[in-house]
């Protein structure tokens, strides 16, 4: 079994933000096109649930897709999107979300993909939304090219610990039902804290009955919000950007670990976090 994966990079921190316009804006399932080199090999799952947030190793052969700052004044749409090109998934450049003291800008895109035999389905786009004052807490990499960002493990702790408000939306790309994507979610999680405290048992808990019983069907959004450290937001709604928050998280060890599961060392989807990395570069030159 093999992966390919495509890299989207906006770099979209700085303002005024223009305009940007794609014609496709219909997400739709992705089936691979090419076959990345034989020595990246997908291990093997008997469980749908450890799929969709199981470690996925990084292709070697990527695509780039760049997107300019300034766009063209001739488009024919009005609103500002990004699109990530492996799953046609279209992301707003700039999202106000409830519980958020601003709107919040998109660093960068990318995509989680489950392999039958040699076929790749997306099961889910995601894009990670920060606060532009986070900026402040990474001086320190100003200058450094993505791919040394991207191996920099200090650097996502220094953006986790920051207390800009950071979100993380996930658009999903095929139908799973909510306790399919609680236990991928959780057999991610879970590994991550080593000595639960009844804090972290508490707020997995809630966690968890905000996701089990809904049907989550394709093109839901689901945004899980960072405020700080300790406090974090889900919020889900299948009608475009949500009006409320459906669960808070209080629980430091499970944010963090959540975090991880996307920009640690071995994230779920390596594409997002190369084009995070990437539009790091661009905004901290």
């Amino acid at each position: 079994m093999f992966e390919a994966e495509a890299i989207c990079s906006p770099a979209l921190l700085q303002l005024p933000i223009h305009t940007r316009k794609f014609i496709s804006s219909k997400p739709r399932i992705g089936f691979l096109t090419r076959i990345s080199t034989p020595d990246v090999l997908l291990s093997q799952t008997h469980h749908q649930s450890c799929s969709l947030f199981s470690i996925q190793k990084d292709s070697r052969a990527q695509t780039r897709t760049s997107f300019p700052l300034n766009a063209s004044s001739s488009s024919v749409e009005s609103a500002e999107y990004i699109e990530e090109p492996a799953t046609n998934v279209r992301f707003q450049t700039s999202v106000s979300l409830p519980g958020c003291s601003s709107s919040l800008a998109l660093l960068g895109t990318g995509y989680r993909e489950k392999v039958f035999a040699i076929i790749g389905v997306k099961v889910y786009a995601a894009g990670l939304y920060v606060n532009q004052s986070i900026l402040n807490n990474l001086n320190a990499w100003k200058g450094r090219p993505a791919a040394e960002i991207q191996k920099d493990p200090s650097l996502f702790s220094s953006m986790f610990q920051s207390p800009s408000e950071k979100s993380l939306q996930i658009i999903l790309v095929r139908d799973v039902d909510g306790k399919t994507f609680w236990d991928a979610l959780n057999d991610a999680i879970s590994p991550r804290i080593k000595s639960p405290t009844p804090v972290d048992e508490s707020a997995l808990s809630t966690f968890r009955s905000t996701f089990e019983g809904q049907p989550l069907k394709k093109g839901t959004f689901i945004f899980l919000t960072w405020l700080q450290a300790s406090k974090m937001l889900v919020s889900i709604s299948s009608n475009g950007l949500p009006s409320s928050v459906d669960a808070t998280i209080e629980s430091e060890n499970v944010s963090s670990a959540l975090f991880d599961v996307f920009f640690g060392d071995t994230p779920v989807s390596p594409t997002l976090k190369a084009s995070v990395a990437t539009g790091l570069e661009s905004v901290l030159k």
